[in-house]
């Protein structure tokens, strides 16, 4: 079984299985709670929507809730293979409503072919929903359920596989001829594929300008001409005399290629062929119909947009039909109409020129990413999306008169939209695309282990890291056997094969330490531990970063760290920082790990280590120094240092955001804040960085946490070393070590 295979059925399969639950939005802890969520208390609900049917968007779910129906007869690439094996995809479909836009999901899987019987079963169940998101249902038989759904019921009803490539791909289109020059009226578009979504692509381009006579339709037969008496209604509309019959044909002069097709089907002789600043949309998946190489390679001034995200220009669904069905259902629209597509075109157009946020800058190693020939489109992180293309949506639904709920208040509404999600994956997304940017060579100190293999494999096949195997050769290959890991050609050292590096690693390792009593026969005998070994490659520069402490307790990894790596300039300490993934964003937590009851001078050094970590993850720090009192409320050592160390951070840093002593409920609650201590800096925006007074206290806190499932832990990150050495929990999972891997790239690259 392949690695992603393996992975993929113990994703779906593990725990609870699936990948999606309900979860109760109201209190069910009394005998109270229950009276009034089920009989008797349920009757007044029932009653109040009997009598105006309106009171069910009141009373429930519906006007958060989506269908995602499909009956399985053109899944991804897999095609037709069932109703009940489609139902993976319906889920994952749902997870994304949730993700992006907050938006409920019933997954219904309808078995049947039959046109009439999906449609018909389709209507029995719509008074259930807020909108219906039509999925994974082939052509013809698609085009007809949702233009009778659409006509025949009162709610959003949207295929994506028709129009979300679609819009995303239209605005695309708008930035790209902006940026070459050329009015849209005038270019050739040349498409390939004649399915769902090609053909809603088309029409959407139509929709923008692109004249008729100037668009060009292939199938897997050719050119689709009028001349041929086969063809259907739909690819009728798309018919051209022209005299041309092939691809390469029709490619000669064209100003825009779309390809929903198969891969490599186009050549570069046929870009080549293209008019001047041409426009290529190759949106095959996995494999574009160009590869992205290839065609960029071809010609200098292409403008390049494929489905994949290790490529510029992604075109991804997922900028579209969250934030549309968001907007849709905030305004109670009975349908998704035309203008709502264009008006999310325009939204995404538009989002594309404006600065890029701090939070999708992380992803990129470059500092600054702008709108121009790489950036046509945003990128799915951008937490931008659902202020942007929601709004716009629902302001066209108002403008065309099927909004049945029009907005009034549009700044409130947008405070509504900031407030739907959690920030928590966001975070993790925004490091991993930019550990991607510039992978590191991470040495595994403990690669003799099924989880650390399985993690290198990941953080290899993902383009995270490039990892470095250390530890007994024959046990890592009996366990890459084994359990099947596709490992290729990375990297495996055993010391014991290395006498002559142990030798060079020992002198080194002797001359830092031989005034803090290590002989070079005691150097020499450290080296073949591989806590020794593994640091020593990252200051000798043989690798970038190291991993280590899955098996073996805190002190003894993190010592040879400090002791052969060193601390920065300018820091009396290294601390350990945890972050912890809430709803709230990430918070980060220190010191945690290292310190057991830091001095006044330490907690200033840690403080400063903190904030400067923040900032590298493009987070503005806000810090709360933590303590039993609020700002005097109580007396006692604790209160006193951090108030000390409130003061004198304030005199060192005057920028800084800090303020303390205060207690953590209250620097959580931006209301009891102001409310209590409305002079306290911390009012504003929330905070998101705790120091802890004690070791012991921020320990108990995050392992608390983290043990409720109030927050997710990722950590300790090591502050304040020279070179990025990262210690794990005992017994940490695989996600968790792949989480730390990513932190230990972005932290090499920065050091770097």
């Amino acid at each position: 079984m392949s690695s992603l295979k393996e992975d993929a059925l113990k994703y779906h399969s593990k725990g609870r299985p699936g990948k999606i639950a309900v979860v109760p939005t109201k209190p069910t802890n009394t005998k109270r709670d229950l009276s009034l969520a089920y009989s008797p208390g349920v009757a007044e609900p029932c009653l109040a929507i009997a009598e105006n049917s309106e009171d069910i968007y009141k009373y429930t779910a519906k006007g958060n809730l989506v269908a995602v129906i499909s009956n399985g007869t053109a899944v991804l690439g897999l095609g037709d293979i069932g109703a009940e094996a489609s139902k993976p995809v319906m889920e994952g479909k749902g997870v994304l409503f949730k993700i992006f836009a907050d938006i409920d999901v019933f997954d219904i899987e309808v078995n049947t072919k039959d046109v009439e019987s999906f449609i018909q079963t389709v209507k029995n169940i719509s008074c259930t929903f807020g909108g219906i998101n039509l999925e994974d249902i082939k052509a013809p038989e698609c085009f007809e359920i949702e233009t009778r759904l659409k006509e025949e019921l009162d709610i959003p009803i949207m295929h994506d596989d028709q129009h979300g490539t679609a819009i995303i791909t239209g605005a695309a289109l708008l930035n790209a001829l902006e940026l070459v020059g050329k009015e849209i009226s005038k270019v050739k578009v040349v498409y390939n594929g004649a399915g769902a979504s090609a053909i809603s692509c088309a029409k959407i381009m139509l929709a923008l300008g692109v004249s008729p006579e100037n668009l060009v339709m292939c199938d897997s037969k050719g050119v689709i001409r009028k001349d041929n008496p086969a063809l259907d209604s739909i690819k009728q509309q798309f018919a051209t005399d022209r005299d041309i019959h092939t691809l390469t044909d029709a490619l000669q002069n064209a100003d825009v290629f779309v390809g929903l097709s198969k891969a490599d089907v186009v050549t570069q002789d046929m870009i080549r062929s293209m008019n001047k600043d041409c426009i290529v949309f190759a949106l095959a998946n996995p494999n574009p119909e160009i590869q992205y190489d290839l065609a960029m390679a071809s010609r200098p001034d292409i403008i390049m947009c494929t489905g994949r995200s290790d490529h510029p220009n992604q075109v991804n669904n997922v900028l579209g039909f969250p934030y549309i069905f968001r907007g849709a259902l905030d305004v109670r629209a009975t349908k998704i109409n035309e203008e709502m597509k264009i008006a999310a075109v325009h939204a995404l157009a538009k989002l594309a020129k404006e600065p890029v946020p701090e939070m999708v800058l992380l992803a990129y190693e470059e500092k600054n990413v702008t709108f121009g020939r790489s950036y046509i489109i945003p990128k799915p992180i951008d937490p931008r999306l659902i202020t942007t293309v929601s709004p716009a949506v629902a302001k066209a639904a108002m403008d065309s008169g099927v909004a049945k709920h029009p907005i009034k208040d549009w700044e409130a509404y947008h405070n509504t939209l900031l407030n739907r999600l959690g920030n928590e994956s966001n975070f993790m997304r925004a490091l991993t695309d930019k550990a991607k940017q510039a992978p590191k060579r991470v040495v595994f100190s403990e690669a003799d282990n099924y989880k650390i293999l399985r993690a290198a494999q990941i953080v290899k096949d993902e383009g995270i890291a490039i990892p470095i195997l250390l530890g007994n050769r024959s046990k890592i290959e009996q366990i890459i056997a084994e359990h099947d890991i596709k490992l290729g050609d990375v990297q495996i050292i055993d010391p014991m094969e290395h006498e002559e590096k142990r030798n060079a690693f020992a002198a080194i390792l002797f001359q830092k330490r031989q005034r803090k009593g290590i002989t070079l026969y005691e150097a020499k005998k450290l080296v073949r531990d591989r806590s020794y070994f593994a640091p020593m490659m990252v200051e000798t520069g043989e690798a970038d970063a190291m991993i280590s402490g899955l098996t073996k307790n805190y002190p003894s990894t993190i010592r040879p760290a400090l002791q052969i790596l060193g601390k920065e300039e300018h820091t009396s300490v290294v601390a350990g920082m945890y972050i912890m993934l809430s709803k709230k964003g990430p918070l980060f937590f220190a010191d945690c790990t290292v310190n057991p009851d830091p001095t006044v001078k330490e907690l200033i050094d840690i403080t400063a280590l903190a904030n400067a970590a923040v900032k590298k993850f493009n987070i503005q720090p806000k810090t709360a120094l933590l303590s039993y009192s609020n700002f005097g409320s109580a007396s006692g050592e604790v209160p006193s240092k951090m108030a000390e160390v409130r003061s004198a951070l304030k005199a060192m840093y005057p920028q800084m955001v800090v303020d303390g002593e205060i207690q953590a409920n209250i620097a959580m609650n931006q209301k009891l804040l102001k409310e209590n201590f409305p002079f306290s800096e911390l009012n504003g925006e929330p905070v998101n960085t705790f120091i802890f007074p004690s070791l012991s206290s921020g320990n108990i806190t995050y392992k608390m946490l983290q043990a409720l499932g109030a927050a997710e832990a990722i950590g300790p990150v090591l502050l304040g070393l020279k070179k990025s050495a990262h210690i794990l929990q005992i017994g940490s999972s695989i996600r968790e070590i792949v989480n730390m891997v990513t932190i230990a790239v972005v932290d090499a690259q920065e050091k770097q």
